[in-house]
């Protein structure tokens, strides 16, 4: 049997309710039928999470099958990836299996186990960007980075791989990240369409842990009217509120760019003075998630090239195309952006799959799966052994029936150890089919939420005493599986 070609297709900071394959509430408004087909040619699993909801320990998470505790890479502040490690790109190359990244890497050390790779410096930027080379150089390519990543990625299937081996090609984007830089060809996009609000934009955060109240993360109190919102002049007159992103631009470029915000600005400074908070507020997340949403078009669109090109050049037929971010991302939920907490919009994170020949097209399972369990999933489509210290589970069952095993897990456990950025207080737990259990340390606070009853998790029911023996119930879990997957105590 001739083994598989994989396509790993990756952004950052996807929403689940930005794609509209997930049915959420802006599917009608703002589609995105390229993702959706790998849905509708394959699989799409809305109970899919991550283990810790930040950039790069995600990205380490997938590359290593482990925990970030295990792994190393706990968090962007201090981290290092340490890429003496095995990870599944290096299990591929020994087994003949040509590998390549091109796009968002993230993990500060050059990537290792590739090929090839051609990548961005940390965050990287969205106009004009540098991409570091293999030889230790940068080169610099005019245009938009979720354009580029997709023509360097279609340039190394093309011409530069060999053809006479299997591959395994990650296709990273930096889009949707922070701060919603759009490409020209999408400024009239959404132009006159108003989204709804969350039910929770507003959240005053009571009857849930007190440091929810501490997070800086808060569209109206910790989004900058000029960097995140491309407000100019600052409203607040903030002259070091700036977008950095103009100094890399040409002049024609930034021309249109503040064109095409120009006559929005004008009119909300022209009412800035009498708005109220909660007008500036509702102001901020349509102009946020235009922006967001905007970016979002553009990955669709890079995921539509790569399946056209796949369905012309014949390996559409022994290609597995994976679609996945490295977490979700709040859309005003909470009145929040960004990610980190375990509440669901974060901890969730897309996995969209076409196999074609095993994957039923169509197929919805409901299976908990993790962004560690990637590469054991990878490891078996490929008939590669995977080496016994893996924390993650090969998805192959599940991909193949549609149905979850009887001995897959039935939780998942998440740590977040903390960051500068945005103070979200450290915290882990677990989270079941229908409920979740997250712990504080620094307050030594205990959330339980029934997502049955609240799936916008705007009460915990710890306290309640007809929860009480679901409580004593997923603390033993939360025990249990802390013990299973060798975390630290806090």
């Amino acid at each position: 049997m001739q083994q598989p070609n994989i396509l790993f297709i990756f952004s950052d900071d996807h929403a689940l309710n930005a794609i509209s394959a997930y049915g959420g509430p802006l599917a009608k408004l703002a589609p995105t039928p390229h993702i959706d087909r790998i849905a509708r040619e394959g699989a799409i699993f809305k109970n899919s999470f991550c283990a810790n909801s930040i950039c790069g320990p995600s990205r380490a998470c997938i590359l290593t099958g482990k925990h970030s505790h295990i792994n190393g890479f706990i968090d962007n502040d201090n981290s290092k990836f340490n890429g003496t490690q095995w990870t599944f790109p290096k299990a591929f190359q020994k087994a003949g299996y040509q590998t390549a990244i091109i796009g968002k890497w993230h993990l500060v050390t050059n990537p290792t186990g590739f090929d090839y790779w051609e990548i961005l410096p940390g965050q990287g930027n969205y106009y004009n960007p540098d991409f570091l080379q293999q030889d230790g150089g940068r080169k610099r390519y005019p245009g938009h980075v979720t354009e580029l990543t997709t023509k360097l990625a279609l340039t190394w299937l093309d011409k530069s791989r060999d053809k006479s081996k299997p591959f395994v090609l990650m296709c990273q984007h930096k889009a949707p990240h922070r701060n919603w830089m759009i490409a020209p060809q999408h400024f009239g996009v959404f132009k006159n369409t108003v989204f709804p609000e969350p039910k929770s934009l507003f959240d005053d955060y009571a009857n849930r842990a007190s440091t929810l109240k501490t997070q800086k993360m808060q569209i109206n109190a910790d989004m900058t009217w000029t960097s995140d919102l491309k407000v100019m002049p600052n409203p607040l007159g903030d002259a070091s509120d700036k977008v950095g992103e103009l100094n890399r631009m040409t002049p024609d470029q930034a021309a249109a760019w503040k064109a095409a915000y120009e006559s929005e600005n004008k009119a909300l400074l022209e009412k800035f003075p009498t708005m109220s908070e909660a007008d500036k507020l509702r102001w901020k997340y349509q102009r946020y998630l235009k922006d967001y949403l905007r970016c979002v078009r553009g990955v669709d669109e890079s995921v539509g090239e790569l399946l056209d090109y796949l369905d012309k050049s014949g390996l559409a037929k022994n290609t597995i195309v994976i679609y996945a971010s490295d977490q979700g991302f709040y859309l005003g939920e909470h009145g929040w952006f960004d990610k980190r907490w375990m509440f669901e919009e974060s901890l969730k994170m897309p996995f969209l799959i076409r196999w074609p020949g095993v994957v039923k097209p169509g197929s919805r399972p409901e299976a908990l799966i993790q962004n560690i369990d990637y590469a054991a999933t990878f490891l078996e489509m490929a008939g590669i052994p995977a080496p016994p210290e893996l924390q993650g589970e090969s998805l192959v069952p599940v991909l193949k029936t549609g149905k979850t095993p009887q001995n897959f897990r039935k939780a998942i456990y998440y740590r977040y150890s903390g960051e500068q950025t945005h103070n979200v207080a450290p915290h882990d737990g677990v989270r079941t089919e229908r409920h979740k259990l997250i712990y504080f340390p620094s307050t030594k606070e205990w959330n339980l939420f029934d997502l049955k009853r609240d799936p916008s998790e705007l009460r915990s029911v710890h306290g309640e005493a007809s929860y009480a023996q679901t409580l004593a119930e997923l603390k033993a879990l939360y025990t249990k599986l802390k013990a299973e997957y060798k975390a630290p105590e806090w």
